[in-house]
């Protein structure tokens, strides 16, 4: 058996499963997603009912992926 057959082999060690990189969102992509415009998600950001952005620099401001899925799978669960 050659080392990639040991590797698909249902009697292999299994690996551990690791989540993807976290992905960094800016806001034209964060707008499209969640169907809210810049100005409707800062307010929302200033009232604690949606994710904060990340600062990457003086005029870089970014969003986690995971978060904004989050957030969009806890509205349409309302």
């Amino acid at each position: 058996m050659t080392a990639i057959d040991q590797t698909h082999s249902p009697d292999a060690p299994s690996q551990p499963v690791l989540p993807p990189p976290a992905r960094l969102l800016r806001l034209p992509e964060v707008m499209a997603r969640v169907g809210l415009k810049r100005s409707a998600i800062y307010q929302r950001m200033s009232e604690g009912s949606f994710p904060k952005s990340r600062s990457l620099g003086p005029k870089c401001a970014v969003w986690i992926e995971a978060e904004i899925d989050d957030w969009v799978r806890q509205v349409a669960s309302l």
